[in-house]
């Protein structure tokens, strides 16, 4: 009988035990009075033009999409949360060139940036100081245009971003 014991002991233990799974889309370590968020516009130090709007705006958008937070895009003091984000680099390099015209033919775009989600007493529910994105895209016409107000390339990185943001927070990464 004494024999089986360990072997018992063992089986109980591991029918018992949880995994910490949860329902995919809902946060694994974030607080459950958690209903409303605030999502300020992201300070900018960068010099890219209304890179600050497309990115928060994005988040909004996800963060909408994917939770049942009610998402106001303000700094309101009666908000659970408050997500602040920070744009402390963006950098467009040229990739490869096209002989023929002698031109960049694709770039690779790397946004840095920090978020951080706090409570409303202030307490951090989520940071990443350094979040580095980045996105090989294609060039459209030249520089200029790939890189102008409400292009189509930074609307995609802006949509990336937000998702792997989004990601990010709800999975306490």
């Amino acid at each position: 009988m004494f024999r089986f014991a360990p072997v018992l002991l063992s089986l109980c233990l591991l029918l018992t035990s949880g995994c910490a799974y949860h329902v995919m889309e809902t946060p694994a370590q974030l607080p459950q009075n958690v209903q409303t968020v605030a999502v300020p516009i992201f300070v900018n130090h960068t010099n890219a033009y209304k890179v600050d709007t497309d990115f928060t705006q994005a988040v909004i958008r996800q963060l909408t999409a994917r939770t049942t937070w009610r998402v106001v895009d303000h700094a309101d003091p009666e908000a659970n949360a408050t997500l602040h984000g920070e744009i402390t680099g963006f950098k467009v390099v040229p990739l490869t060139y096209d002989n023929t015209t002698g031109r960049s033919s694709s770039f690779l775009v790397t946004i840095t940036a920090s978020i951080t989600l706090t409570g409303r007493n202030h307490k951090v529910l989520y940071r990443n100081p350094s979040y580095r994105f980045r996105e090989q895209y294609e060039e459209t016409q030249n520089l200029a245009s790939f890189i102008q107000e409400n292009s189509a390339a930074e609307r995609r990185l802006a949509n990336d971003f937000a998702s792997s943001a989004v990601s990010d927070i709800l999975e306490s990464f």
